[in-house]
């Protein structure tokens, strides 16, 4: 039990047997491992970190804590149970598809393993709308936290229909329009697009609504950077004025390597840290205080997430940290956080980006 509650432990004994297998089998066999949920369910007692001042609310959805799982570790909804007693405040499923979707070919994710970053180029393999909902159906009764579902599609019937037949089973959806895998994604990078998907969205959700943008450019100061960082704040200030409840900030960095069997993919984990925060500041001066911002990228530690609720955030994500830490990274980032908040006098979440 301790090499699967200690981040250390798992480190030293655990992890290096993973990262002898593929990135893929890896993630198989560890989600073959949470299927067994009642076993998770009996050691949520050492993975969950209760602390009231980590209570907080997302776009009215009551957290016991601002740490949220990110999309792509369940893909298909299938380890719901478990996943929700790791001890995080949300998770998000997903990226659901309407149609059954193979991804693209293998290789596609890799290890920096030094510097405790993943590339994946993914593609939102998917086994459809239908088959998520059925295991939504199944497994919602037995979850210990709010789900949110992330969603995508290649136009805006496609996201619409699967956002209409996903909403009645979680408390949230999240727009994915951002994936650097996905051919076809950037259309909703067109002022005009976005606008009609969000409007499309609008008449029919019940719930709140997400959308997770795509990253700065990795040089924003001139030429095309510039340009494709002032698009990316013109589509954050539209989603804001369109009633969009939250903003996940950012989803992964497009970088190039020849070891993918498609050439390129999306950087996460460490490496991209600072890049979030500095987005995450940018677009809640952009803003303002009218959209709930999400925190993604590199974040490992209490001190981490502080820094990105300090940024603007109003919670924070994780994935590529339960790869490298294990599942006691949920607790691992509660516990520092919350002690963090202890020194500095602070009594509540929202406090942190207040007084900033």
């Amino acid at each position: 039990m301790a090499l699967i509650l200690n981040p250390g432990a798992y480190q030293k004994f655990i992890r290096p047997f993973l990262f002898l297998l593929p990135p893929e089998t890896a993630q198989s066999l560890a989600e073959q491992a949470l299927k067994f949920a009642p076993m998770w369910e009996a050691l949520s007692f050492g993975l969950d970190y209760n602390h009231p001042a980590l209570r907080t609310d997302l776009a009215g959805i009551a957290l016991r804590n601002p740490v949220g799982l990110a999309a792509g570790y369940d893909k298909n909804f299938e380890v719901l149970p478990s996943l929700t007693s790791l001890g995080f405040g949300y998770v998000t499923g997903g990226t659901v598809t309407r149609d059954v979707r193979p991804g693209n070919p293998q290789p596609r994710v890799l290890r920096y393993q030094a510097d405790e970053s993943l590339v994946n180029a993914y593609g939102f393999p998917s086994k459809g709308l239908d088959h998520a909902v059925t295991e939504l159906e199944a497994s919602l009764p037995n979850t210990m936290a709010p789900v949110v579902a992330s969603v995508s599609g290649l136009d805006i019937q496609e996201i619409v229909t699967c956002h209409h037949g996903i909403e009645p089973y979680v408390s949230a959806v999240e727009v994915n329009i951002s994936s650097p895998n996905t051919a076809g994604l950037r259309i909703f990078h067109d002022v005009n697009v976005l606008t009609d998907l969000l409007k499309g969205l609008n008449e029919c959700r019940r719930k709140p609504l997400f959308v997770k943008m795509p990253p700065f450019p990795s040089s924003t100061r001139t030429g095309d950077g510039a340009d494709a960082r002032a698009l990316i704040l013109r589509l954050a200030i539209l989603c804001a004025e369109l009633g969009v409840d939250a903003l996940t900030v950012a989803n992964t960095q497009p970088i190039q390597d020849a070891r993918l069997a498609v050439g390129s993919g999306g950087l996460s984990g460490k490496l991209v840290y600072h890049a979030m925060l500095r987005m995450v500041s940018e677009l809640r001066t952009a803003v303002g205080d009218s959209v709930a911002i999400n925190a993604v990228g590199g974040i490992f530690s209490g001190r981490d997430a502080f820094e990105a609720l300090s940024a603007g955030a109003d919670t924070v994500q994780i994935l590529t940290s339960l790869i490298y830490r294990g599942p006691g990274v949920v607790r691992s980032i509660n516990k520092e956080l919350s002690h963090i908040m202890e020194l500095k006098g602070l009594k509540s979440v929202s406090e942190i980006r207040q007084t900033s």
